[in-house]
Order: structure tokens, then sequence, then C-alpha cells
């Protein structure tokens, strides 16, 4: 929920709300989790209110709801329309007090706020309530309310601003990125053993090296997995950029078919996981040999690779290619620091209801992940999810700030964004899900998400004239 939507929502008061006199939140998302929480209010942004409701109007409601009641019963040896009150009243007692709580203390709290001039941002909790018949209805609630934020010297707040320019190698990177995907692979015929640039076709079997055990909080541990690796058919380039130097050593000046022995220790950050910080001893064997050929840097091979007529034009091309992605990513890593700098500088209350909003969104996108991963629902059910909302906080409280600061600022600034902007977001989205753009527009409207990417894209904005107002 977005600040603009809390306020607006504020005033409404659930039904769990009103019957128990409190809010739980519970959330139950794909995973059919569940880590529920007694919602809590930051105690510098929490204000009560106490509302009293005249007995005459509680009867009235309760007349009203009654009669409603009767005209719809159908209860057995009664004529529709005809049940008696008295019966009505012994009957669906509970759902007729849940009914008055949901219309009386909605209204009279929105009344409440509007004379006292207050904005609530979160729900309200019904931390008191007495309602029967007869009698005035009496409660009290308790919310928050948005954080004073004065943001007086936003623009003095700077971060380094890099150059953009690109480093050796960055181009040829790319480059050769392109050539790889155009590159044909032919096995060497003839008798020869392997030189650098060659390719190796080999197969392997891996037995890693006795574990280390090592002391953890749950006792003694193994240190790595205790299994083995083995492969078919596996290419290695000898003295490759991405060859590990032991099989580049151990590869080097062997012929077709021979078979090798040889020791690999894998460095702690090794890409893949299952090996990092392991020692493997192997046998190997060398399948083929095969080389790899590269086309030519010319025009006609500039034709393949697009509207370029000339190999030189292509080069072109994929600079100006590569300086814009490492300029957006420069750019971004520049936003978010600058963002950081304000939050360090500013020091306000966070509202706690967005603040456990937020962390709903992390740990569910968290899940999310997880999901995609191929990770079982009954395993997650299995998480510790208060230590999960614990771990989450300091980074949620840091997303809160931030996006607080930035709707002050925008608001000084007199950041806009535009109608036709927001249209083409839209629209982009109605393509993606194919859903047919007035209906999409229509339900987006309606549930919230227009204004949630309205405020999103304020916040970019914001971040972005900061960015170009910095030397």
């Amino acid at each position: 929920m977005t600040p603009n939507e809390a306020v607006e929502s504020a005033a409404q008061t659930t039904e769990a709300a009103s019957a128990e006199a409190t809010t739980t939140h519970v959330h139950d998302d794909h995973a059919g989790h569940d880590h529920s929480q007694t919602p809590s209010l930051n105690p510098e942004l929490t204000r009560e209110v106490a509302v009293e409701v005249p007995a005459e109007i509680v009867t009235k409601t309760y007349s009203k709801i009654v009669k409603r009641y009767q005209k719809m019963a159908r209860i057995p040896g009664f004529r529709a329309g005809k049940v008696p009150e008295s019966l009505i009243r012994g009957r669906f007692a509970k759902d007729l007090r849940q009914e008055v709580m949901d219309t009386l203390v909605q209204e009279k709290f929105r009344a409440e706020m509007e004379a006292q001039g207050l904005l609530p941002i979160s729900q309200p909790q019904i931390i008191e309530l007495n309602l029967h018949d007869e009698q005035p209805l009496r409660f009290r609630a308790q919310f928050e309310v948005a954080p004073e934020i004065n943001v007086d010297g936003y623009e003095t707040v700077t971060v380094d601003k890099p150059a953009v320019q690109l480093e050796d190698g960055e181009l040829d990177a790319e480059i050769d990125r392109v050539l790889e995907s155009h590159a044909t692979v032919e096995t060497v015929e003839e008798d020869r053993p392997l030189v650098d640039g060659d390719w190796a076709e080999i197969s392997f079997k891996g037995i890693k090296r006795p574990l280390v055990q090592t002391v953890g909080e749950d006792g003694l541990q193994n240190s790595g997995e205790d299994d083995n690796v083995e492969g078919e058919d596996v290419m290695v380039e000898v003295g490759g950029k991405n060859t590990l130097p032991a099989f580049t050593l151990a590869l080097r000046g062997q012929s077709k078919a021979q078979e090798l022995s040889v020791q690999v220790a894998y460095p702690a950050d090794f890409g893949d996981v299952r090996l990092a910080g392991t020692t493997i001893d192997y046998d190997v064997t060398i399948n083929a040999i095969k080389r790899k050929t590269f086309p030519e840097h010319d025009a006609d091979f500039a034709k393949q690779l697009g509207d370029f007529d000339s190999w030189d034009k292509f080069v072109d091309s994929v600079r100006e290619s590569v300086t814009a992605r490492k300029k957006n990513a420069v750019e971004s890593e520049t936003k978010s620091k600058l963002v950081d700098a304000l939050v360090q500088k500013f020091d306000f209350p966070v509202p706690e209801s967005f603040v456990q909003q937020q962390i709903d969104v992390r740990l569910d996108r968290g899940l999310r992940a997880l999901a995609q991963q191929g990770m079982p629902e009954e395993q997650m059910r299995q998480f510790d999810f208060a230590r999960l909302r614990a771990a989450q906080r300091d980074e949620a409280v840091k997303e809160v700030k931030a996006s607080l600061l930035l709707d002050r600022i925008a608001v000084a600034a007199n950041v806009q964004v535009k109608e036709e902007d927001i249209e083409r977001e839209i629209m982009i989205m109605s393509l993606q899900s194919r859903e047919p753009l007035e209906q999409l527009r229509e339900r987006m409207t309606s549930d919230g998400s227009v204004t949630r990417i309205r405020e999103q894209m304020r916040r970019e904005a914001t971040a972005t004239t900061l960015y170009e107002k910095m030397a």
C-alpha cells in the first residue's frame, strides 16, 4: 500500500477489527505459508480517539437491520416477511451485532477523523469496544499518522558521480561474445598434441578429497558435500581465460585418447557452489581435439550481423551499445547511493504499518524466487517466519524511508509525471498480458495499481532530477 492509498483506506475498519476489537494480519500466499503478526504502531506516530454514538442511533441502526433480516429470513413455520422480531434477534444476534458495528464504527470513525482534522495512514486498531442495543456505542481506536518530514537542504546532498567510459577489454569482451556465437567447431584430424587455443573434448571422473571437519553451531560439521563428479564429452579450452590453470597445465601437450590424472583445487569463490573451496582428483580421458574457427572481420560478416556496411561500423555500434549499458548501470548505482545518502541525512519516525507491509513485499519476493527454483511448499512452511521478518526489517525501514523522502522531495521540487507516460506503461502491460487495454485500465484504476505506478514513476523521476543536478 502506498502512502496515498493508506490515507484513503485507513478510515475503513475491517470486519475482523470490529468483531475482535483488534486487527490481525494474516499473510497467506502461493506457498501456503502463514507468518502472521499482531499489528504494531510507531509510538511517535500513534494517535488515539475515543468515539461515542448515542443510544438512539444504535437502536435505530439495530431496528433497520432487523427489519431487513425479517424480509430475507426463511424460517420453517413462518411466512416470508412474517418472522417475529424476537426470533430474528435471538437467532441472528451475532450477525446483527456485526452489521451494526460494520455500519457505525466505520461511519463514526471517519466522521471523527474529519472533525479533528486527522489523516490516518494505517488501518485503525480498535482497542476497546462496547456495543449493546439501546445503549451508547463506545469505542477507542489507535492508528498512525504520517510523519512530518523536513527536507530543507536536500539539494546539498551529493555522492561521487563517476565518469562513464569504457575500460580496457570491455569492448573486446562484447565483440568476443558475438564472435563466439558465430564460431564453428571442427575436429582436428592430424595426430598432434594439444596447444593453447585448442579445445579438448574430455570425459572425466572426479573424487573429492577427504572433507575437513569444523566445529559449527550445531556441533561437528563437514566443510563440503561427500559426493563425486563426472562428465562426458565436456569441452575445455587449453589456455582459455575461463579454464583453471591446473587443467591447462595437464592438457597442454597431450594427445587424443590419452588418459591422465589431475588434481584441481577450486577457489572459494568459484562459480559452481558445489565445487567452490574443494579439491578434486580427476581421471581424464581425451576423446578428441577440436579447433574453433571464427569469421573474418570484414564487411560480409558485418552485414550478417545487421545493417552495417563495414566491420568498423559494427564495432562502432557495439561501442555505443556497451557505453549506453554501462551509463545506465552507473547512473542506477549512483542514484541508489544518493538515495542512501538522503536516508542518512534526514531523520524522522517511520510508520510501523508501512514497514510491516514492506517486509511482506520482500518476503513474498524471496518466496516466489524459491518456488521458481523448485522448492516444495511443504519445505517453505517449515521456515521460521518470525526470524525471517526480523532479518528483513532494517532493509524494509530504509526502503520505506526512501519512498517517503522521495515523495516529499517531489513536492518540494515540483516533480510531475505526465499522464501519457503512465498510459504508455499501461499499454505495454496490456501487450505483455494480452488483456484488452480498456479492461486492464479499468481494473488497475479500481485496485489502485495506477496510483502505485504513478507514485513509483514520480519517485524515479525525482531521483533522476537529483542525479542530473549533481556536478
